[in-house]
């Protein structure tokens, strides 16, 4: 024996000496000193220290010098009875059996080796662990009977585990039984296993050069596993040994045989088979068959497929006869689309889409005739849309393409008379007529065809027509034609805004600033407008662009204007509006806006006169009680003082007059008056806002109670009055 805790013990039988290793039980370590530490640690440290030192680790067993069979055997009782007893403790546990019975083999006990796995077998016999040992056991120590005999036991047991079969197998090709390794592939493939192990037989056949045989094995896997990777399989095995006819025979076989129907109309098996041919150069076959599963099966369902006959075409062939089949295969599934749903316009306009493409008129033309009889059931506008575009693609196809210009005028009037005017009406349709009609030189079938437009489309206060009727007679040069259109649109629609500012922007481009003063002074006169205030502001900016031009006066043909243009400035107009729309509404935007109008240089009069404005409408808001307005006004006005220069800048007067912000609470009370809590909101405070005093009362008691308390203590000592008088004085300012 030796330190260190281990101890090593060493036998010699015949000859030889064998070490082996014996545990011993490691020494704990001792405490000398029990007394509490001065300084005490956590026990987090104490498994620190203890990890860092390896206090706990148990150290090897020491190796032993075994000198003579007594010793070597009691050291195999030993561990026999080791093992024996971790095998009683834990009989279902795989693991100590492999260890005893290695432990035996490395002893030489191979019975007892033999035992360990037989009993390891009767514990469970499904672990393939243990029967892959057994017999690796067996074959390394020659055995090969034994071997034999684990590896049949197994196969019985097990055949479904495909690892016994190739270890079987292989053992029985090494040792040169081939007649035996044949018996065993025929037993494997009475299970019908999977192809792998249908192409290990194979290979098998074509190691001992027997052709024929394995041609029979594919075969019986074929029959056996009727599938797309089988054929396929087969196929190219036939290949590789440049047996062509047998390879196309198995491809042709797989587009009957194959159970699948997905896989027998696989677009894998269609390309793999055009590839093969393609390959053998036989340039006709690999058309038909591309030809085939296109026809058969269709282009949508094989866009692989598609692309390498594409390809296969550009590179052995010409690229019309692929359209032609592709272009009839799409006309068939279109013909089926339009027949099941013959309302769907989408497959309708696809359909038409491909008829254009092909270049025929004719069957075009009779393509757009089916598709605009199929009318919508309904008078409802959402389901004409996509059928009126049927109409107009028919038009647009005739002149530009056909160049048929009667019969394109034939189609317009069709279109107008399918369409119920009376409940719906497509503004499109009037425009692209009347302007075929301007194409074709004809300007007064174009102004029927918008007239009758306006008669329909009034009833349906569609505004839409008037805009591209105006829009027509502008670009063609008609400003009277436009006055009277504008007059009529306006007597459908008084109220709408943007049509008023399009007539006065029409004369005032004209240079009719009378006119489109004349045409502002009518529509702020209407008594209902739908957006007024943009109405005002068209106004206002075209009143301040004639001042910015000069214009104010120079049109004025009463000397009165021209004597009230030269009292009140260059801008004296656009004053007046500002003065006439606060007559109507007290907006903080209208003030802030006259303010800046004042304010700006060359038509303004001036920074005072903006300071006015602003004053005036501090004062309005304020007796209105708005308060948020009012903040807006004052940041406009701080914001116009700072863009002044700096000599003349009064920002002092608009710092002092701005609010202080304040956070309070107010109890919400819902729709049916009860009380739901508080919230939190933000009030603003002016300097000038007349508030009453807060707890006034509280001030006056205080004051009071002060008054007698100096009093009554008045000869009591200084310090304690004037503690008295500073407690007094606190609770008065509280």
């Amino acid at each position: 024996s030796c330190g260190g805790g281990r101890e090593t013990m060493s036998t010699y039988g015949s000859g030889r000496g064998t070490e082996v290793e014996v545990k011993r039980t490691s020494k704990m370590a001792q405490v000398k000193n029990r007394a509490p530490a001065p300084i005490q640690i956590t026990s987090e440290q104490l498994l620190r220290e203890a990890r860092d030192r390896k206090i706990e680790m148990e150290p090897r067993a020491p190796r032993q010098q075994i000198t003579d069979k007594e010793e070597l055997k009691e050291y195999r009782m030993r561990k026999r009875k080791e093992f024996e007893d971790a095998i009683r403790m834990q009989r279902q546990h795989t693991g100590n059996y492999m260890k005893y019975a290695m432990w035996e083999e490395q002893q030489q006990e191979f019975e007892r080796s033999r035992s360990v796995f037989e009993r390891a077998v009767d514990i469970d016999y499904r672990n393939q662990t243990v029967w892959l040992k057994y017999s690796e056991m067996e074959m390394r120590n020659k055995f090969v009977n034994h071997a034999r005999n684990v590896y049949d036991r197994a196969v019985s047991l097990l055949p479904r585990v495909d690892q016994f079969w190739y270890k079987y197998t292989y053992m029985e090709e090494m040792l040169g039984n081939f007649q035996l390794c044949r018996q065993l592939y025929e037993r494997w493939m009475k299970w019908e296993p999977d192809d792998n192990a249908w192409g290990a037989f194979v290979k098998f056949e074509m190691r001992r050069g027997d052709e024929e045989s394995a041609r029979k094995i594919f075969e019986r896997f074929i029959e056996v596993h009727p599938t797309l990777k089988s054929y396929l399989k087969y196929s190219k095995w036939e290949e590789k040994q440049h047996q062509i006819p047998y390879a196309r025979k198995v491809y042709e076989r797989s587009l009957v045989e194959i159970a699948d129907e997905e896989e027998r109309n696989s677009e894998r098996l269609f390309i793999l088979f055009a590839q093969f041919e393609e390959r053998q150069r036989e340039f006709d076959r690999t058309r038909v068959i591309y030809k085939y599963a296109l026809d058969n099966i269709g282009r949508e369902k094989m866009p692989e497929l598609y692309q390498q006959f594409i390809t296969f075409e550009k590179k052995h062939g010409s690229k019309e006869g692929i359209e032609d089949v592709i272009v009839g295969k799409r006309r068939l599934q279109y013909e089926e689309a339009v027949s099941a749903q013959p309302h769907d316009y989408d497959a309708w306009f696809d359909y038409i889409r491909l008829e254009e493409a092909e270049g025929d008129l004719e069957k075009t033309r009779e393509v757009y005739e089916r598709a605009i009889a199929q009318v919508p059931p309904v008078k409802e506008k959402r389901f004409w849309r996509r059928y009126i575009y049927l109409w107009i693609n028919y038009a647009l196809f005739e002149e530009l393409q056909a160049e048929d210009l009667n019969r394109t005028r034939e189609v317009y009037k069709a279109m107008l008379q399918v369409v119920p005017h009376q409940t719906l009406s497509f503004a499109k349709c009037w425009r692209l007529f009347a302007h075929f009609e301007v194409r074709q030189k004809d300007l007064e079938a174009a102004r029927k065809v918008m007239g009758q437009a306006i008669g329909f489309c009034s009833k349906l206060a569609k505004e839409k027509v008037f805009k591209d009727y105006i829009h027509l007679e502008r670009q063609l040069g008609e400003v009277d034609r436009c006055r009277k259109l504008f007059t009529k649109y306006l007597e459908v629609f008084p109220t709408n805004c943007s049509a008023w500012t399009k007539f006065a922007d029409l004369e005032s481009t004209l240079g009719e600033t009378q006119r489109a003063r004349a045409v502002f002074e009518v529509a702020v006169s209407q008594p209902v407008l739908d957006m007024p205030e943009m109405l005002w502001k068209k106004y206002i900016d075209f009143e301040i662009e004639q001042a910015k031009e000069g214009g104010d006066d120079e049109d004025d043909e009463d000397e009165a204007a021209r004597s009230a243009a030269e009292a009140g400035g260059p801008g004296f107009r656009a004053r007046e509006l500002y003065e006439r729309l606060l007559d109507r509404t007290k907006h903080v935007k209208v003030w802030v806006s006259f303010a800046t109008f004042e304010a700006s240089s060359g038509v303004g009069g001036g920074m005072e006169n903006a300071r006015g404005i602003f004053k005036k409408a501090y004062d309005a808001l304020k007796e209105d009680g708005l308060k948020e307005e009012r903040v807006v006004l004052l940041e406009a006005w701080r914001d116009l003082e700072k863009a002044q220069p700096r000599e003349e800048q009064k920002i002092e007067e608009v710092t002092k007059m701005m609010p202080k912000k304040l956070k309070k609470r107010r109890m919400v009370v819902g729709d049916d008056g009860e009380e739901q809590g508080w919230e939190e909101y933000y009030d603003y405070q002016f300097p000038d806002d007349k508030t009453a005093p807060v707890n006034l009362k509280i001030l006056e008691m205080a004051h009071m109670w002060k008054q007698g308390a100096m009093k009554t203590l008045g000869g009591g000592g200084n310090g304690g009055a004037a503690s008295k008088k500073r407690k007094a004085e606190g609770d008065a300012e509280e």
